[in-house]
This record gives structure tokens, sequence and C-alpha cells, in this order.
């Protein structure tokens, strides 16, 4: 089968690394939110060998998702499974959670379902990271984000880019307290916060 492609992947997958690499290095698993093609999952999981990476996005995804890992998954790289912010989650709980450019595609109350569900999964001292765009103070970091949030919006109005205030107010309210904002290239960001 074709599998499914993202360019901006295979553009920031290292410099997300090089950061996952710290915030990562005492746990043992990590539940992937919005996996979308697998190219993440696999390049992760092949360099972060101590941790069994569990995939995972909406039943419309899973099909590409799942030939890309079988493919070319190592064997700390876990079947996907379905989940759904929108729904019951398939995992309980876990140490650590990443999610790539996932909260600008969603509905803001889909964002919210994340926050709250997340809540519950994340054990004590977990890890959430995010990736992607966000405004601060209301304002996008450039010219290119602003593009692409207009973009974002007239493709589904309920999407855009994200305040980062909002967001951490999310996060707060979910028990979380934010460690770390790093700046990434293509005008980006990895959130990191830590659950109490």
């Amino acid at each position: 089968m074709n599998l499914p492609f993202s360019q901006a992947c295979e553009n920031n997958k290292r410099a997300i690394l090089a950061v996952l690499r710290s915030c990562f290095v005492d746990r043992d698993s990590v539940l992937e939110i919005g996996s979308g093609t697998g190219q993440h999952a696999v390049y992760f999981s092949e360099n972060l060998k101590h941790i069994q990476w569990q995939p995972t996005d909406r039943e419309e995804y899973l099909e590409g998702l799942i030939g890309r890992i079988e493919q070319e998954g190592p064997s700390n790289l876990l079947q996907p499974l379905k989940l759904d912010v929108n729904d019951i989650w398939p995992v309980t709980a876990t140490s650590a959670i990443f999610s790539a450019n996932t909260v600008h595609i969603m509905s803001w109350q889909e964002v919210e379902k994340l926050f709250t569900s997340l809540q519950s999964v994340l054990k004590p001292q977990g890890i959430f990271c995010l990736y992607g765009p966000f405004n601060y103070n209301n304002n996008y970091s450039s010219d290119s984000n602003r593009t692409f949030d207009q973009w974002l919006k007239t493709r589904d109005p309920d999407s855009g880019i994200r305040n980062f205030e909002a967001i951490d107010r999310l996060a707060k309210e979910a028990g979380l307290y934010l460690l770390n904002d790093h700046v990434m290239p293509a005008n980006n960001q990895l959130l990191v916060w830590k659950k109490r």
C-alpha cells in the first residue's frame, strides 16, 4: 500500500527528539495522541529504545498508521489503538503522553475533552508534551502562522491556532504545571507539563 506521508514530520522529528530525550529519559511508556502517518512514532521509538511507544488515532487514519508500523516499526512500537478524544480512551493509565499538531485541528470543545481525559489517564508525576504552533497574548508568532490559521479556519471554522494562555489554563485545571516552553523550528513550540 502507499503509506501516508507528511513532509512536516520529516522536517521536525529531529528537533522534537532532542527535547523528548530529556523529557522521557526516565519513562518506560508513552501514549501518542494523533499519530497520523506514523512517521513520528517510528522515528521516536527507534531512537528511544527504553520506551514502549503506543500510537493512537481516530478510526479513519488507522489503516495507513498500521501499514507504516507493520513495514517500519521496531519491536518497542506497539500496534495502534483507536483513540478519539470524544470517546472513552483505550488506555487507562500512562506515565507520559505526546501529541504533535493536533490541538489546532480539533474544535475547542475537543481540546477541552483532551485535557479532561488526560487528567484521569496521566499518572502522578506524569509528563505531557504538546508540539505545534501557538499564539501568545492573542498575537501570531509569525506571518506564516497567521496565514496557516486563516487556512485552517477556511477549512474548518472550529479549528485554528490556539492561544498558549488558554491551553495552559486547561493544563492547570487538569493538575499540570508547565515545566518548559521550547522554541522549535518553523514557528512551532514544544510545551512540556508535569502532573502534580
